[in-house]
């Protein structure tokens, strides 16, 4: 069965960068649309940033023009280049996708494990 596996979080100074990545476990199966959330303690989960199969981006104010969400179809992943980090940015970072399977009859949405991104100083 498909899985949402994430990967690239960690510790990072203001205004340093860092790459999350997102994948299918199975490899046959497909992202077709894909969303990175986070959430910070105490805060509820918000969208970060969203793509489509066709590859018309989404963002939230907080982070237009700092992150990039980004797919290569060819690796089946979903990536997202966070710029210009700051502190709010420090969360768990989850990764959401529709997954297709290769008969393209099974479409079901997947939630990665999450990872965690610390900003300070």
């Amino acid at each position: 069965q498909a899985q949402v596996v994430e990967s690239g979080g960690g510790l990072v100074q203001p205004g340093g960068s860092l790459r999350l990545s997102c994948a299918s476990s199975a490899a046959t199966d497909s992202i077709t649309t894909a969303a990175w959330y986070r959430q910070a303690p105490g805060d509820q989960r918000e969208l970060v940033a969203s793509i489509s199969t066709g590859g018309t981006t989404n963002y939230a104010d907080s982070v237009r023009g700092r992150f990039v969400i980004s797919r290569d179809n060819a690796k089946n992943t979903v990536s997202l280049q966070m710029n210009s980090l700051k502190p709010e940015d420090t969360a768990v970072y989850y990764c959401n996708a529709d997954i297709l399977s290769p008969n393209g009859k099974d479409l079901q949405n997947y939630w990665g494990q999450g990872t965690q991104v610390t900003v300070s100083s």
